[in-house]
């Protein structure tokens, strides 16, 4: 089959490429991030393009703290470290299919013993170290920003412990990036109080307006005192769906958050959203910084990324065909490969229902092509439970390129797949992220799914053809004589169902 035969068969979306070669080879991938407030240990497994977290373990050793003044890491962070990478490369030599890759941020390139600590952990755990440059590391974490939103224009601003990064992205390129010394293990060492802090964070971000200029498109948020920030943003506006990645803010929300922070009790807030209290102690720092970067770059709005350095690592891996790809299309058919009844079935079915949005935008077609390969993956939940495991999926599941509303409406259209009505349910406060327009489509695809799914034989099955006429308000279908034992008394009341969604009137015939 050539290329022009295998676009034709599988639509807009191409031939899936996990389980190709160069997809295989980025299994069970594990990196080592050793930054100036945490150790971590990632192993990257699944769909390759949207990957799976297969381990994920975070020691915070504060590695930099105090560097300010002695120049040195942090004794205690250095001795927490090394215990931790020693545990990690135990682990990773059981379950990852190749050797570790382990980078050093500014803590570790900046301290004058810092290559005797990559020294002393290459000869107790054989674990090289990749000493990056901040320039690097902006580069890097802006590949991960770009691994979930491929096609993305904007300014990757990553916050760490000892040092924050800005670097520009657009054509699924990395433009022109800059280190600074802003991180705030460093911050609160500054003396002159806040003062002297606020001076400090001034000079630096003028220095980095003056370098980048303008940047108002999107900002990207990179960074655990990030998402902090976020997480507490999310508290303050009564936000109904706690999931961080994709999350969005304003201007206008960073200086609320900024004074909600200042006259909130610090543990109390902290206990309410579920931030480490290490983290919460970096907070009132780096919402200084970020109020800076908005105030100077004007960005039009902000979303927070989870995926970063890390995830910019396993980027730097994947030909270029896979970074290509939209990260939830290639994530749902690894999940329908892996976990469904007959695999390949959401295909027959997307083609099957796509009649009944034919006006429907490319941004929701990938949503109905996501929808139908994830219809019969929460198969063994219980059928009373069904609806919700699918809902809980959608919505919080690690699925790349989704903003919250559209995970709503993913998640409100599978639960539709097994359930006639939402009302009810105990995700009520989340439907408002959607209006009643997209509530209404996504209700329609759920039952589209459900009655579509009752014709269900085979992968490629011939399920028959379903005809719209808007103007009329009326479905039309049409089963071959083979489908027709399979149209009974429930499909026909799931057929129903479907066309009453409409508010049309449905008309079924049976070809001799």
């Amino acid at each position: 089959m050539d290329a022009t035969d295998a676009a034709q068969e599988w639509g807009p979306f191409g031939r899936p490429l996990f389980d190709d070669p160069s997809a295989r080879k980025l299994k069970r991938v594990g990196v080592v991030d050793v930054g100036s407030n945490s150790v971590r240990l990632v192993v990257f497994d699944g769909a390759a393009r949207s990957p799976a977290y297969f381990y994920n373990e975070k020691i915070m050793c504060a590695l930099g703290a105090g560097l300010s003044d002695t120049g040195r890491l942090n004794p205690e962070g250095r001795v927490r470290a090394l215990s931790a990478i020693r545990r990690f490369q135990a682990i990773a030599r059981e379950i990852c299919h190749g050797p570790l890759t382990a980078v050093a941020t500014a803590a570790v390139r900046e301290a004058e013993d810092g290559a005797a600590f990559c020294a002393e952990v290459l000869d107790t755990t054989g674990l090289k170290i990749h000493v990056i440059d901040g320039a690097e590391e902006a580069r890097l974490s802006a590949q991960g920003v770009l691994l979930g939103w491929p096609g993305s224009y904007g300014l990757v601003c990553d916050i760490g412990g000892s040092s924050m990064e800005l670097a520009e992205i657009g054509n699924d390129q990395v433009g022109r990036r800059m280190t600074s010394p802003l991180g705030p293990l460093k911050l609160k060492d500054i003396k002159g109080g806040k003062k002297g802090r606020r001076a400090h964070i001034d000079a630096s971000l003028d220095v980095m307006q003056e370098q980048l200029g303008s940047q108002r498109n999107r900002l990207f948020l990179v960074g655990g005192s990030w998402r902090a920030i976020a997480r507490i943003d999310q508290e303050r506006r009564g936000w109904p769906l706690r999931v961080l990645h994709e999350y969005r803010m304003t201007r206008k929300s960073i200086y609320r958050t900024a004074d909600y922070i200042a006259e909130s009790d610090p543990e109390e807030l902290r206990l309410r959203c579920g931030v480490s209290s290490s983290r919460m102690a970096l907070v009132p720092y780096a919402i200084d910084v970020l109020k800076g970067v908005v105030r100077r770059f004007s960005p039009h709005d902000i979303a927070v990324s989870s995926y970063g350095i890390r995830e910019g690592m396993l980027y730097e891996q994947m030909p270029e065909r896979l970074r290509r790809r939209d990260p939830l299309i290639e994530a749902c058919r690894f999940a329908e490969a892996k976990d469904a009844r007959i695999p390949g079935f959401g295909k027959a079915l997307y083609e099957f229902i796509l009649p009944l949005f034919n006006a429907v935008p490319d941004d929701r077609l990938r949503l109905i092509k996501a929808a139908c390969l994830l219809h019969d993956v929460s198969w063994r939940a219980h059928p009373d439970y069904r609806a919700e495991v699918c809902f809980d999926y959608a919505t919080r599941a690690n699925l790349g390129g989704l903003k919250h509303s559209e995970r709503i409406y993913l998640g409100m259209a599978l639960l539709h797949r097994y359930r006639n009505k939402r009302e009810g349910t105990r995700f009520q406060d989340m439907f408002t992220l959607l209006d009643e327009k997209r509530q209404q489509e996504a209700e329609v695809l759920g039952k589209a799914m459900r009655f579509g799914a009752m014709l269900w034989m085979k992968k490629d099955a011939n399920l028959g053809t379903l005809r719209w006429h808007p103007k009329k308000r009326e479905l039309k279908l049409t089963l071959p004589a083979e489908v027709a034992p399979l149209y009974g008394e429930v499909a026909a009341a799931r057929f129903q169902s479907l066309v009453d969604a409409l508010g049309a009137t449905g008309n079924v015939k049976i070809k001799s």
